[in-house]
């Protein structure tokens, strides 16, 4: 039986260690009294929701979390992992900014106090009565975005299992026959294996490609070419609003800019891109856009000094021309990263004077490079003469745990050990009648909001 069509399954740990743990788990347990909380009735339906699309047999994640068995010997990692909500893993600043994200992974303050407790109580097991039905997976499951309408699989590449990173530039045709618009998109290397070896992957449609043109290295310019999406280590997919899309074109073809790097063995790294699509014939009424917003300078090898030991902070700012609202932030560092903040700073008033707004902070891990999609009626928008903002901090520190070598200086570059500080932002231009208009409508509704609930504590 395939392992997609399996439902949640075992872990990795050996069996006999796993016994060892849950005969001193079961019998303290049962000795102890009656407990609130329990794994089969509090704890296992918070996991079989947020946790065990990853946390099972054949996924990434490093072990399994759907049985009890599973479970039980990872209880206080698995508290102090969601305590500090370093999973799941969402790592927007929840005191700062904008809350409301599409296909948000934060567990609520409640799952937490539950896990936390179930934990504090000696990780009871409950009525095996209480316990819910496996989630089941299916072939689909594999897509954060459901079944993909298109899915463009790139030929391999082989990774040696030692050397300098790797930047191959690789083609494969999207199949269209006609044009099409997308409206989700997800970008994922194949197997474990891949995983291990892609840093992040870009890519590109074209419809100026040689015939002939090898899959390797092609002869392309990225000039005539439009940016598609970016991946990078445990990136979400993008979702665009539903008035929003990309063109693809019929007879394009895809060109993906990879970042690799060795781990020790030789490895064939794959990566395949889905697509959700609008309807045949739907042309959506806005274009999506995304591009680096941020980058300290026209040129950031001259402004990205990290001295070691130190902790630094890097500015950089994008001028918008145009009105637009911001959909999607995607913050964009290296391993020494720590934290990334977005800023709007507006244009002048009639008083002359410049106003500023943090939009939202996050902390930052290497492992998860996460877009975070705004809901629609709290997308920031964007008035024309607007500056982008986006300030990363870096720690090349002893402190940061995750630092290759605190000893040394590090600067801006493409390599891994180097570093970067920038955000990719997705947006949707507007006309000023457009921004004006949705404007008036959310301040309209803030004031009959607050009107309400003034009304509300009244009475």
């Amino acid at each position: 039986m395939k392992q997609s069509a399996l439902a949640c399954g075992k872990g990795r740990l050996a069996e006999a260690a796993i016994g060892l743990l849950l005969a001193v788990g079961s019998a303290s347990a049962q000795t102890a009294a009656p407990p609130s909380v329990t794994f089969t009735r509090d704890v296992a339906p918070i996991l079989q929701r947020s946790c065990v699309a990853c946390h099972r047999a054949g996924q990434s994640a490093p072990m399994s979390l759907c049985t009890y068995e599973d479970v039980r010997p990872w209880a206080r990692s698995i508290k102090t992992r969601v305590v500090s909500r370093s999973m799941p893993p969402w790592h927007i600043d929840r005191h700062v900014g904008i809350q409301e994200f599409k296909a948000d992974l934060s567990l609520p303050d409640k799952d937490i106090a539950t896990i936390a407790a179930w934990v504090d109580a000696g990780a009871p097991r409950g009525n095996p009565a209480d316990m819910p039905a496996q989630r089941q997976f299916g072939d689909d499951d594999a897509w954060a975005i459901g079944k993909p309408d298109l899915i463009v699989r790139f030929p391999k590449y082989r990774v040696p299992k030692s050397g300098p990173d790797l930047f191959p530039n690789i083609i494969a045709s999207t199949g269209l026959t006609e044009d099409r618009y997308v409206k989700a998109i997800e970008t994922r290397p194949v197997g474990l294996n891949s995983r291990r070896v892609v840093h992040h992957a870009v890519t590109f449609m074209t419809t100026d490609v040689p015939e002939g043109s090898p899959a390797v290295n092609p002869d392309i310019d990225l000039q005539s070419s439009q940016l598609i999406v970016e991946y990078a280590s445990g990136k979400a997919p993008e979702i665009y609003p539903e008035d929003a899309g990309v063109l693809l074109p019929a007879s394009s073809t895809l060109l993906m800019q990879n970042h690799l790097h060795s781990v020790g063995e030789d490895i064939d790294s794959e990566v395949e891109v889905g697509f959700l699509l609008h309807p045949k014939g739907v042309v959506p009424k806005r274009i999506r856009y995304s591009t680096h917003h941020g980058d300290p300078t026209p040129n950031p090898n001259d402004s990205l000094d990290i001295p070691a030991g130190s902790v630094a902070r890097v500015d950089g700012y994008t001028l918008h021309t145009k009105p637009g609202k911001i959909i999607a932030w995607q913050p964009h560092m290296h391993i020494r990263g720590k934290y990334q903040c977005l800023e709007l700073i507006y244009p002048s008033n009639p008083s002359n004077v410049m106003r500023r707004e943090t939009i939202n902070c996050a902390n930052w891990d290497y492992n998860w490079h996460s877009v975070y999609n705004y809901k629609d009626h709290v997308a920031p928008l964007v008035p024309a003469g607007t500056v982008i903002h986006i300030v990363s901090w870096h720690d090349n520190s002893a402190a940061n745990r995750h630092n290759p070598d605190p000893k040394n200086w590090v600067g801006y570059g493409d390599r891994t050990i180097d570093e970067m500080g920038f955000s990719w932002i997705g947006w949707v231009d507007l006309t000023q009648e457009e921004y004006e208009k949705e404007l008036a409508e959310r301040n309209a509704a803030r004031q009959k909001k607050a009107t309400t609930s003034t009304q509300q504590q009244q009475e």
